[in-house]
């Protein structure tokens, strides 16, 4: 036991966990966080807007795989931040929300307290996988240990822990914080296994799907797809597990070539959304489905075949080992039908232009290990597939709750985690407006993420949506933007201007080298974008 603080205990259980960075918008309810974290000497990244903090660590842990930890205030603080929470509870992220309370004496009352809202935690338990209260210091150790148990066991996700305005200040004789060990995965079951080797080894023609619960699992789910000659294919949070580089490793546009004729499919790690979510509007005759995935209640959401509810990496190696050991007659000529499929989609997919262009440039340049965000906007959109992804946790969107915003704060808390690697943010001028303020963050502490806005004067996805399906008539799609290299280079961020592909070559190589934040304006005439959503939402073929 030792005397401390309530923000001292909380911090010192961040640092038993091996936290050494915070994301933070400090305000008075959590002055005596803060306080503590300028104590510990945590490396801690302020931001213009509390939803930035959230995205900083959630590109923080999206990256890296560890813990993203921030803090805001409560009331609209977290409010503000919870756009963030919520991507990472889509994206099955850990992130730790640290927020403060009302002080203990009005909790509860309703009396109007500075940032009070009725009932936070409960809002808070709504779209986070766990929150809790600590209301004494002395009890900021086990609840510390407690959050990072919950957000790194079983299905990943974001946690929060509130305190009380006073609570952070006042001092008393606190434990010391002890890491708990994981909950422990659910083991494959024999039985299914089995039942799993067995229509692996009736199939012809099988392809695995994988989302970001499958990560981890990288090595085994290669060696399963060289083994049955099974394409790969990830949606979004999954690319990169098994290289676009590898011939198995396909893009969507690639595999939908071969889905009328698979027989198979197994799901590892993934809500499978492309092939069970009307994105691919049919389901082959006679096809069967396996899926490894650690949570049960996927299993619920879409029933397969056979369900093997395991940790990824174990459930696909038990998997492995029960098709070796059962024997897999592999097709002749499938593999060749697999590089047909996949050459045949990149030729098909460079009409979606000007993007394509764009695309295309960037991923010659950039080195495998760059790590690149989307943003939505029509050069984000065409990245899920026309963007070559090498290795896994170097392409990070806002998954199935596609929040407008978020691709530029994400891609600096990247940079943060990797400082070393390039880290470019894919923008739309509407999108990049939501977090223009952190420009100034990113030159506070030197942030050096290449930020590219293609700029179309519009919110272009709804604008084509309202010409095409309401008539042409057009509301509050059209935007009137400022000229964002004089804005960007007020903040001291360098920038460049580009109108078309040619000069988009020369431009990524300067802003690459320049040493500090910049930013590419790329001038694209409204309207002028193909539209990239013939390859998301395919039509039957």
């Amino acid at each position: 036991m030792a005397a401390a603080t309530g923000g001292e205990a909380i911090v010192n259980g961040l640092v038993a966990h091996g936290v050494d960075t915070v994301f933070g918008l400090p305000g008075a309810q959590i002055y005596g966080l803060f306080d503590a974290f300028q104590q510990a000497q945590l490396k801690v990244i302020g931001a213009r807007h509390e939803q930035a903090c959230g995205y900083m660590a959630y590109g923080y842990a999206r990256s890296t795989g560890r813990p993203g930890v921030f803090s805001v205030v409560p009331g609209p603080g977290v409010l503000n931040a919870g756009a963030a929470l919520l991507t990472a509870y889509g994206a099955n992220e850990p992130v730790l929300c640290l927020t403060g309370q009302v002080p203990t004496q009005f909790l509860g009352k309703g009396r109007g307290h500075l940032h009070e809202m009725p009932d936070q935690l409960a809002t808070l338990r709504s779209f986070v996988k766990w929150a809790d209260r600590i209301e004494y210091p002395d009890a900021a150790p086990p609840l510390v240990s407690r959050a990072f148990q919950e957000m790194l066991s079983g299905r990943r996700g974001p946690v929060a822990l509130e305190m009380p305005w006073d609570v952070f200040t006042q001092r008393a004789d606190v434990g010391v914080s002890i890491p708990f060990d994981l909950l422990a995965p659910p083991l494959p079951d024999t039985d299914r296994i089995r039942d799993a080797a067995a229509l692996v080894a009736a199939s012809k023609s099988p392809m695995i799907f994988v989302g970001s619960g499958a990560i981890h699992a990288a090595g085994e789910i290669l060696e399963l797809a060289e083994l049955i000659d099974a394409p790969v294919v990830a949606f979004r949070s999954g690319r990169g597990i098994v290289s676009n580089a590898h011939e198995l490793g396909l893009t969507m546009a690639a595999a939908y070539r071969l889905w009328p004729n698979t027989d198979l499919m197994i799901g590892i790690g993934t809500r499978m959304e492309l092939a069970t979510m009307s994105r691919w509007p049919f389901r082959p005759e006679g096809l069967k489905c396996i899926r490894i995935d650690i949570d049960a209640s996927e299993m619920r959401r879409y029933t397969p075949d056979v369900a093997v509810i395991a940790d990824a990496q174990a459930g696909t190696r038990e998997l492995l080992a029960a098709v070796r050991r059962r024997g897999y007659a592999r097709q002749k000529d499938r593999r060749a039908a697999i590089r047909e499929a996949a050459a045949a989609a990149l030729k098909q997919i460079q009409t979606i232009q000007p993007q394509m262009a764009y695309l295309n440039i960037l991923r010659e340049v950039l080195p495998d290990n760059a790590i690149v965000t989307d943003e939505l906007s029509q050069v984000g959109f065409a990245s899920w597939y026309g963007f070559p992804v090498y290795q896994p946790r170097t392409f990070i969107t806002s998954g199935y709750q596609g929040t407008l915003g978020s691709g530029f704060p994400t891609a600096l808390g990247a940079k943060v985690a990797h400082p070393d690697r390039p880290v470019v943010a894919i923008t739309g001028d509407g999108g990049f407006m939501f977090g223009v303020q952190e420009l100034a963050t990113a030159v506070q502490f030197n942030i050096t993420v290449v930020t590219l806005v293609f700029n179309n004067n519009s919110y272009g996805n709804v604008r084509r949506d309202q010409i095409e399906r309401f008539d042409g008539r057009v509301v509050a799609s059209d935007l009137v933007n400022p000229d964002f290299v004089r804005l960007a280079e007020s903040f001291g961020v360098g920038a460049a201007r580009v109108t078309s592909p040619d000069g988009f070559r020369a431009a990524l190589e300067k802003a690459l080298a320049h040493g500090g934040p910049y930013l590419i304006d790329i001038e694209v005439p409204t309207g002028s974008e193909a539209s990239p959503w013939p390859f998301i939402h395919t039509a039957k073929p």
